[in-house]
């Protein structure tokens, strides 16, 4: 594994889902999604690891990176039944986590990483939530950098894409509710100064909304009415996608934790390559 050039940081984008043939066709892949939206400068340098087939970073080499990201997918974070790589996941999100290296759940991520640290997830009791959703910022957002500047100064609410049937429940142990909407209790949570969850997609532009929409409507997930709902919130505005990636930048930038090595790894995280590399200043998309 190549090292991040001086003055640059190293990030794992753990992919939770494979990609569509929209995202390819029109993106590159959700590799370059993510990273177009949360890469912070030319010097920073990322590697994608398809969690969702079984592809890890090694266990040696996690303390290397400043930051993990783990991406939303179409399974569950919950449940007894959860497939193996969802547990592997957990244990993953638990040791960097320990060793204070900044985690960042997005959607799925953001309820396997509320399950990782003691926490409830589980169905969203009202059902399918599909749009551009309206979330507000608790009051007190104190000691919390990356939000006490945007937030308690200039907003005290942002839009954001929201596509899922699953919720944070109970925030772990030591965690704190840090945004709600109407329809989900939890939209955002940090435990700590290095954990932070996230229900909404600050990363999807409202192009990759609306197709996911026609493909939920198109297998009966989601009924017409709620599709055109759904399209609706998406045309009158979109989200405040510059305000939340901007948020998503400051905490992954705000440290990166002390590089220690790992302490007797679990022999659950080895063996595991990454698919894809995004080295500083690089351009190329993420192979399918």
């Amino acid at each position: 594994m190549t090292v991040a050039p001086a003055g640059g940081r190293r990030y794992a984008l753990l992919l939770a889902l494979n990609d569509s043939e929209y995202a390819r066709k029109a993106h590159g892949g959700y590799g370059n999604v993510f990273v177009g939206a949360l890469r912070s400068g030319a010097e920073d340098t990322w590697d994608c690891f398809r969690v969702i087939d079984g592809e890890f970073p090694a266990p040696e080499d996690l303390p290397l990176y400043d930051g993990f990201v783990v991406s939303g997918s179409p399974h569950d974070a919950h449940g007894d039944g959860a497939p193996c790589w969802v547990r592997r996941l957990c244990l993953l999100l638990r040791t960097v986590h320990a060793m204070g290296k900044r985690v960042l759940g997005v959607c799925f991520g953001h309820q396997a990483l509320c399950r990782a640290l003691g926490g409830k997830v589980g169905r969203a009791p009202g059902g399918w939530v599909v749009g551009v959703k309206e979330v507000t910022f608790v009051e007190d957002v104190e000691g919390f950098e990356f939000l006490e500047e945007g937030v308690s100064r200039r907003r005290r609410s942002a839009s954001i894409i929201e596509v899922h049937q699953d919720e944070v429940l109970e925030v772990p142990p030591g965690g704190r509710v840090l945004a709600y909407s109407d329809k989900t209790r939890v939209e955002m949570f940090a435990v700590g100064d290095n954990a932070l969850g996230i229900q909404g997609h600050p990363e999807y532009t409202n192009d990759i909304l609306l197709n996911l929409i026609n493909r939920l409507v198109g297998t009966s997930t989601i009924d017409g009415c709620a599709g055109d709902d759904a399209r609706r919130t998406a045309e009158s505005g979109g989200p405040d996608r510059e305000f939340w990636t901007g948020l998503c930048k400051g905490f992954l930038r705000g440290g990166g934790g002390a590089r220690t090595p790992v302490q007797e790894p679990a022999p659950e995280l080895s063996c595991c390559h990454h698919v894809a590399c995004f080295p500083a200043a690089a351009s190329a998309p993420i192979g399918s």
